[in-house]
């Protein structure tokens, strides 16, 4: 049964992602923000219908600690449902994504349109420095940037190492971090077709300041954080 619930939500959302980047295209000359409100619909109607096709909520803990300026969001990674749920949490954003993933059809070509930073990480001190320049750009233009330090996906209730990367492209340009937690593995496990009912808990800690302190020191904070979230919501 939960094979056939999920097969339903891919075919679903698989349709609609097919609708929505087919009109970004047409309307590819139109500014960014026109077509990150288009292809951001996705997401609002994937937890759409993981909700109703197989039961997934979601409650977020500190929305009140979304900064109203762009800064740069860090959080955890377990599963594909914080790359979509972010989206309908945070004001426009974009992301650190591999190359790989751009020449996926149709979801690469939707995610080429909403001008993200790609990287190649075989070649890590030129991704890292392409990070820091793009994702500071990013943020001039108002825009959020999400950050997922671990990498790749870690396993439910794990906490991989944290990078730097986020961190450095905020006290490049002072901007605040904004700190996320999610268990978001219990019902999309990673590398898992199948999902499972449940109700994903996603708590926003209070904005950090970059200034005056080291890129080390700032992500062993924020690491320290999310692992203190973990053990308090997973409890």
């Amino acid at each position: 049964m939960l094979f056939l619930r999920s097969l339903l939500y891919f075919l679903g959302s698989t349709i609609a992602l097919i609708i929505l980047v087919g009109i970004a295209l047409v309307l590819f000359f139109t500014p960014l923000r026109v077509r990150y409100a288009i292809l951001s619909k996705w997401s609002v109607f994937c937890m759409w219908w993981l909700r109703i096709t197989l039961n997934i909520e979601f409650e977020v803990i500190g929305r009140e600690n979304i900064p109203n300026q762009a800064c740069v969001i860090i959080s955890n990674h377990q599963s594909t449902w914080e790359t979509l749920a972010l989206q309908t949490i945070f004001p426009h954003q974009t992301w650190v994504l591999k190359q790989e993933l751009q020449w996926i059809p149709v979801f690469g070509w939707g995610l080429s349109l909403l001008k993200p930073i790609i990287i190649n990480r075989g070649e890590k001190l030129k991704a890292l420095k392409k990070v820091i320049k793009q994702g500071a750009d990013r943020l001039k233009e108002g825009i959020f940037v999400v950050i997922f330090p671990e990498g790749t996906r870690q396993p439910y209730g794990q906490l991989g190492k944290y990078q730097n990367g986020g961190v450095a492209i905020a006290k490049k340009t002072g901007c605040d971090i904004t700190p996320v937690y999610h268990n978001a593995g219990k019902v999309w496990p990673k590398g898992s077709f199948i999902k499972y009912p449940g109700t994903v808990t996603l708590t926003i800690g209070n904005p950090i300041n970059s200034e005056g302190r080291s890129a080390s020191e700032l992500t062993k904070e924020i690491r320290d954080w999310t692992q203190a979230q973990s053990l308090i919501i997973n409890e």
